[in-house]
């Protein structure tokens, strides 16, 4: 059964958080915070975002993997 999981660019990550109203705190090495107010999600600025890493990214993000998705495609 394939992965619901695309492999992403960091880039890629940070534009549909950025829809979900997620801004730029800080950036310490390759590693950028980003936060809502409530929730805060690290970001490794890397070529490409691990499956298990993205899966991390948006249950930090508390976002749903089909609504990223759609928010990707949209």
């Amino acid at each position: 059964m394939p992965s619901k999981y695309p492999v992403l660019t960091p880039k890629e990550i940070i534009s549909v958080l950025q829809k979900l109203d997620f801004a730029f705190v800080s950036q310490k090495g390759s590693h950028m915070k980003f936060s809502n107010g409530n929730n805060v999600v690290i970001i490794p600025n890397h070529n490409e975002i691990a499956k298990g890493t993205l899966k991390g990214i948006l249950n930090q993000a508390n976002v749903s993997i089909d609504e990223f998705l759609k928010m990707l495609k949209g």
